[in-house]
């Protein structure tokens, strides 16, 4: 259902008031710490001096002048963020205050105004099982909160989730090094030959949206179920103790193995849930790569 112009400009003020004076207060000492130097920009030619390491050395330049010259680099003051934010049908449940899909648009938030403190540029795709938007890097005020805006309309025709083709889509669209956030609750598999892609080419980050009811089912008998993305339905018997840790233990799985996945890729990851603030798991995150 589509919202009214009025409801959905008030949505995204409450989002930007509440992730904004977060990001002002908390968040733009720590985003810049964590991601300052990561990108490297060519600044001249020298020659070369006792102590240069040979893999500098600019070999065209060279041969032209008749002696080595060397590349010079310098951190590039202004930096992309480009955030990858999974929409699908899965992250529009919730059993606490928000659902994950509240919880996504707010650190979306978060991590856009942060970025905007910083003078970087921000972009996005927001992404199913198909490229529901994509959203160019830009700068401002205004070009954030048509991202929020996005985030907060939208009505994504797929329901499923397809990680792997959201970062194809991403890294056709990138060439140029990013600092990339990739927000989801990973219920998806077969991404990792793509993840590890993604991480050898930008500063890729996973953060994991989860919810209560991921792993823990409420003991109250049997209960109809509908997967969000497939649409089926099946009946669970949470009265029973051995299919509620069955379930339990099936989740932790996962868990494990995405841990484990992200581990390989060199993908830092941090784990957000609805029902608790998310920003100590943020400032834990920006305080591993500070």
């Amino acid at each position: 259902m589509t919202m009214d112009t009025k409801e959905l400009i008030q949505r995204v003020r409450r989002v930007e008031l509440k992730t904004r004076g977060l990001s002002d207060r908390i968040f733009s000492g720590e985003y810049h710490s964590a991601f300052k130097g990561r990108g490297m920009a060519f600044s001249e030619n020298r020659e070369y001096q006792h102590g240069d390491e040979i893999r500098t050395i600019d070999w065209n330049v060279t041969a032209r002048m008749g002696h080595p010259y060397v590349k010079v680099f310098e951190e590039e003051r202004e930096l992309t963020v480009f955030m990858l934010i999974d929409i699908s049908a899965s992250n529009a449940t919730g059993s606490q205050q928000r659902s994950k899909h509240e919880l996504i648009t707010e650190l979306s938030a978060v991590l856009a105004f942060s970025a905007m403190g910083n003078n970087d540029k921000v972009g996005a795709v927001l992404f199913s099982d198909r490229i529901e938007r994509f959203i160019p890097p830009k700068k401002g005020r205004s070009h954030i909160l048509r991202i929020i805006r996005e985030i907060i309309e939208i009505e994504p025709i797929g329901s499923k989730t397809d990680i792997s083709f959201a970062l194809e889509h991403f890294l056709s669209a990138m060439k140029k090094r990013t600092i990339a956030f990739l927000i989801s609750d990973f219920r998806d598999s077969g991404f990792e030959k793509t993840l590890k892609q993604a991480g050898r080419r930008h500063d890729l980050v996973a953060l994991r949206v989860t919810d209560p009811l991921d792993r823990a089912v409420p003991a109250v008998g049997w209960i109809p179920i509908q997967d969000p993305e497939t649409g089926l339905h099946h009946w669970f018997n949470s009265g029973n103790r051995h299919s509620r840790k069955k379930h339990d233990a099936a989740e932790r799985k996962r868990e494990a193995e995405l841990k484990e996945m992200f581990a390989r890729s060199g993908v830092d990851q941090a784990v957000l849930c609805t029902h608790r603030p998310y920003v100590q798991p943020l400032m834990q995150l920006f305080d591993r790569r500070g």
